[in-house]
């Protein structure tokens, strides 16, 4: 008698579905996943929604460090060796997320190299997205720094159509994300808004020709535009 073949791994599938130290969880709109301090035993898959991380120093200032979206790993930290999260994961929109348990995490990276390829290839897109936020904190002005992270959060330049932004990430939160004043955001805001680079009623939708902004060479601002100092909201 002949041996049933076995199934080939699917790794979305093994994300999609709750056993063997995997849960699966959902949270509303602004409810923590896991605090900065808490416990590093598990390793988060987001199936759907956004959620934000963000680090809080010793004086309480607060540093937006990843807004993650589906299909994105967060709190990979535990496996290098953190015995408490260093971050604070909060859901922006409502979501869906797989909890991995640390030990069923390292199981299926020994025991599956597809899991394992998919789980590379996250970690490298990582790794490269900070280097390019440490470009674009360095070198860019404060408005080519909002228009990436207009395109990041839409999605732009990853599989399938950019998706509106949510109406809840607020001129505070980007101003946060990339190191600038509220009243600076919301002077370029208007500004991508007239230039029908953004359009925003219920939803904020980005265009694509946004990333002109990022690829032109010339400033796109009159002097002192990009001063820090406080203006009218």
């Amino acid at each position: 008698m002949m041996r049933e073949a076995k199934s080939p791994f699917d790794p979305k599938a093994f994300l999609a579905k709750a056993d063997g130290g995997r849960s699966i969880s959902t949270y509303g709109e602004g409810q923590t996943i896991f605090a900065q301090g808490d416990v590093a035993d598990a390793i988060f898959y987001t199936l759907d929604g956004k959620v934000k991380v963000t680090v809080v120093s010793e004086q309480g200032k607060e540093a937006i460090v990843a807004i993650v979206g589906s299909d994105s790993f967060f709190g990979e930290g535990c496996l290098n060796g953190q015995p408490a999260r260093l971050a604070t994961a909060t859901a922006m929109t409502d979501c869906t997320a797989m909890c991995v348990e640390k030990e069923a995490m390292i199981r299926v990276l020994n025991d599956e190299p597809k899991f394992s390829e998919m789980f590379i290839a996250h970690l490298l897109e990582r790794t490269a997205r900070v280097e390019s936020d440490l470009i674009d904190q360095l070198f860019n002005s404060s408005e080519k720094r909002l228009a990436r992270a207009l395109l990041l959060l839409a999605n732009f330049g990853k599989e399938g159509r950019p998706e509106p932004i949510v109406p809840k990430v607020s001129q505070e939160t980007l101003a946060v994300m990339i190191g600038t004043t509220r009243s600076r955001v919301n002077h370029f805001m208007n500004k991508f808004r007239k230039l029908g680079l953004i359009h925003y009623n219920e939803n904020l939708e980005v265009n694509n020709s946004l990333l002109s902004v990022i690829l032109h060479d010339e400033p796109h601002i009159h002097r002192g535009d990009d001063l820090e100092a406080p203006g009218p909201e």
